[in-house]
C-alpha cells in the first residue's frame, strides 16, 4: 500500500520540491501551507508520516504537535527547523516529535530519514499486531493465529473443541461462567444434546491444560459452571 506523507510547509518553494520528490519516490503527499490547515488536515486524514515546518503562519509547528499529542494521535513527525533554533528542537523532541532535520538540508537525507521512520513503524505494528495476537493466563499462552497452545513452555495439543472452550473460559477469565453460557456459546444454539458433554469436555482439558503442573487452571463453581482465575 502506497504510503501517505502530509507536508505542512509555508515556503512554496520547499514545499513543492519536497513534493515532487516524495512523489517520485512512490508517496502520496498532501501539502498545506500554514498551520491551521495542517492540523485540520491531519486530524481528518490518516497519513503515515507528517513533515511540519516549525515556523508557520496561523498556528506554529510546535502548536500542531502538542495538539496532535494530546489527541493521541502518534503519527510519525518530523520537525524542519532553522539553523540555530536549538529551543524550538528541544521543545519539539519534547512535546512528542520523532526527529527533526535543519533548513537548508540535503533532499537525500530527509528520505533516509523518512524511510527510517517509516520502517519503524511498520515493526512496531507488526510487533502489536503479533502481541494482539496472543491470549495470555498464568504460564499458559495461546496463539489465536496459529490456534497453537503451550503451558511453561511445553506444546499443548488440544482438539478444535477443547480449543474453543479453552479459549472461551480464558477470554472470561476471573468470572464464572454458566454451563448454559458454555454451551450456547462454544457449541452453538443448534446443540440440543446431553449436557453432560461439557462436563466430558472439561475433564479431556483438564488432563491437557493442568495435570502434571504445578496448579490447577480450571475450577468448577458447583452447581454453576467453571471459571479461570488469574491468580
Amino acid at each position: 500500500m502506497t504510503e501517505r506523507i502530509l507536508i505542512v510547509e509555508d515556503e512554496v518553494e520547499i514545499g513543492t520540491i519536497l513534493k515532487m520528490e516524495l512523489e517520485h519516490e512512490g508517496y502520496q503527499v498532501k501539502i498545506r501551507d500554514n498551520g491551521k490547515d495542517g492540523l485540520e488536515t491531519a486530524l481528518l486524514k490518516n497519513f503515515d508520516l507528517i513533515l511540519l515546518d516549525i515556523m508557520l503562519p496561523k498556528m506554529s509547528g510546535i502548536e500542531v504537535l502538542r495538539k496532535l499529542r494530546k489527541k493521541e494521535i502518534y503519527v510519525p513527525i518530523i520537525l524542519l527547523t532553522a539553523r540555530n533554533s536549538t529551543l524550538d528542537k528541544v521543545m519539539g523532541l519534547d512535546h512528542g516529535a520523532n526527529d527533526y532535520i535543519t533548513k537548508p538540508f540535503k533532499t537525500e537525507e530527509l528520505l533516509a530519514r523518512i524511510r527510517s521512520l517509516l520502517r519503524y513503524k511498520h515493526l512496531a505494528s507488526r510487533e502489536k499486531e503479533a502481541k494482539d495476537s496472543l491470549l495470555l493466563i498464568k504460564d499458559v499462552v495461546i496463539n489465536t493465529d496459529s490456534r497453537e497452545v503451550t503451558r511453561a513452555g511445553q506444546d499443548i495439543c488440544l482438539t478444535p473443541k477443547e480449543y474453543d472452550l479453552l479459549v472461551y473460559l480464558i477470554l472470561h477469565k476471573n468470572k464464572t461462567v454458566t454451563r448454559e453460557g458454555i454451551l450456547l456459546n462454544v457449541w452453538g444454539y443448534e446443540y440440543e444434546g446431553d449436557t453432560n458433554v461439557l462436563d466430558v469436555y472439561i475433564s479431556y482439558l483438564r488432563k491437557k491444560i493442568d495435570e502434571g503442573f504445578s496448579s490447577s487452571l480450571i475450577e468448577t463453581a458447583r452447581g454453576i459452571g467453571y471459571t479461570i482465575k488469574e491468580n
